[in-house]
């Protein structure tokens, strides 16, 4: 059957299926291209492994056998394809992304016939070819370890998951020139087109249903892709689709919370990189972020800046050549004299102290911000204060009525605006230096102000003591501090002087809680 008959036939079961209100809930500029979302354009087979073969891999780096100490020997081999479907970009437009679905293979009885599906959504990168469906590629310029296309085949596939990884628009082929990084709504939507769309590459694939799906859907994703998990079960539930569970890992949930910790001063780590891709993506879909570039961003890089990111260059060469900085978001001149003391903070609120000497790498005089654009976010915090930052609130909700467009576009696209009817556990680390902890917290503050069953909704913090030996999670958090002083005690062998504190850092968030996050969310998921 062809791909044109074939989604002719099933495109109407899958609509049926996912809920015509999918479609209301992202932008509705779409200009007639709605009826064809989740349309199926083509797909391939791109590697296909035994269980052994898979192992062999992961043996073959460094990484890999970092990665198959922690995710356990590959029980089943794995299927990759490559495809590709049509979406929505940012402003509602026509566009077209890719994906890969991960198929499990082999004898035994959790590797083939009825499995459970999982959507996982991947984190920030600045790469333009960044493709899930290639199990050798990594982040050029902007990686450590293994590479997350294979994470998640070894970590999932390899372990009875059907799944769905979408590369997002803008990536892997896709033919909008922007991503929209951090937009709720058409993240959301992607990733549904994208389940849409691997839903009729399965069948096209297996007719004879040696690999289907057995009704249950998980939803899960990592750092950026945290974020765009929590936002897809939120769309899933508004359909009326049932979610089993979902475990984001280290997202920024709480967005506009997270926000304005930055922009007083909490400058994480790739500020530089996040600010870039969300400023971007957020003029694209709303317009009003700035008139010119130059309006937000400092002259030295204003120029080429909107079509800079993704890149098909690595991000180490885009930095090397000037088109960003390295550290520094902000200028070390503070924008008004009542600013002093956050430019930069000497003890940021809610963050650990180990975080502190960080943020100062965030201030110089090679600033990505203009000082006075930040300026007008400062004052319209002060004026209209988040719930929950820096001073908590009962509600712990966003800021009420900002009126800067760029706080607004947080408060747009922050997640706290639903109550979760499925199970869902917030995994991260205390200190992780890129996407805060405390937002973990805030979310499941305002969850449980909003009265969710208790229960339903839980955080774990991968780098937190056993709590005793009913502690579901005790071997995850045992595994984790083994992992985080392999790494300080390599660079103390290394020749570094600070007990490795500093590789710690560097290897904290997309490394060692990345690996153990993906590690709770299966076994969290083995529960139900």
């Amino acid at each position: 059957m062809s791909v044109a008959m074939r989604n002719a036939a099933l495109g109407l079961l899958a609509w049926f299926t996912l809920g015509t209100s999918v479609t209301a809930h992202a932008d509705s500029s779409c200009n007639g291209a709605c009826t064809a979302r989740g349309e199926l354009l083509d797909h391939h087979v791109t590697l296909t492994l035994t269980a052994q073969e898979l192992s062999t891999l992961l043996a073959s780096s460094a990484g890999g056998r970092h990665l198959a100490r922690i995710a356990g020997e590959p029980a089943c081999g794995i299927e990759i394809v490559n495809f590709r479907y049509r979406t929505i970009g940012g402003a509602g437009e026509p566009t077209h992304a890719s994906g890969a679905l991960m198929i499990p293979s082999g004898r035994a009885a959790a590797c083939s016939g009825a499995l459970p599906l999982m959507l996982y959504a991947h984190g920030t990168t600045a790469y333009r070819n960044y493709n899930l469906a290639d199990l050798t590629q990594t982040d050029p310029g902007n990686g450590d370890g293994a590479g997350e296309g294979i994470s998640v085949a070894a970590m999932y596939a390899a372990h009875g998951y059907l799944v769905v990884a979408s590369n997002y628009a803008g990536y892997a082929g896709s033919d909008l020139p922007y991503h929209p990084y951090l937009n709720a709504d058409q993240q959301s939507a992607d990733m549904i087109d994208s389940l849409r769309a691997a839903r009729l590459a399965l069948a096209d694939l297996k007719p004879d249903r040696s690999a289907r799906e057995n009704g249950k859907l998980f939803v899960t994703g990592y750092s950026q892709g945290g974020f765009v998990a929590l936002a897809t079960h939120r769309a899933l539930q508004a359909a009326g689709i049932n979610v089993t569970a979902s475990a984001p890992g280290s997202g920024p949930y709480a967005l506009a919370a997270i926000a304005d910790a930055l922009i007083e001063g909490a400058v994480n780590l790739g500020s530089t990189l996040f600010a870039t891709l969300i400023v971007t993506g957020y003029q694209r879909a709303y317009e009003n972020i700035y008139r010119r570039p130059g309006d937000f961003y400092d002259a030295a890089y204003a120029s080429g800046i909107e079509t800079l990111l993704p890149n098909a260059q690595p991000l180490n060469q885009l930095i090397a050549a000037g088109k960003l900085p390295s550290t520094q978001l902000f200028s070390s001149l503070p924008p008004a004299p009542q600013f002093a003391s956050i430019t930069p903070p000497a003890v940021p609120p809610l963050t650990p102290p180990v975080l502190t000497p960080l943020f100062a790498a965030g201030f110089g005089k090679a600033n990505l911000v203009r000082n006075a654009y930040r300026l007008t976010l400062l004052e319209d915090a002060a004026a209209n204060p988040d719930g929950a930052f820096p001073n908590a609130t009962a509600a712990m909700e966003p800021a009420t009525a900002p009126r800067h467009p760029l706080r607004q576009a947080f408060k747009r696209n922050d997640l706290r605006n639903w109550l979760p009817r499925a199970p869902v556990l917030l995994c991260g680390g205390q200190s992780d230096p890129t996407v805060f902890f405390f937002n973990a917290r805030i979310e499941q503050a305002y969850w449980q102000n909003a009265k969710v069953p208790a229960g339903l909704t839980s955080v774990l913090d991968v780098d937190s003591a056993v709590a005793g030996p009913g502690d579901p999670y005790a071997p995850i958090k045992q595994g984790f501090a083994s992992a985080k002083a392999e790494v300080a005690s390599q660079a103390v062998a290394g020749g570094a002087t600070d007990g490795g504190a500093a590789a710690v850092l560097r290897a904290y968030h997309g490394r060692l809680v990345a690996s153990f996050c993906m590690l709770a969310a299966r076994a969290f998921f083995a529960r139900f």
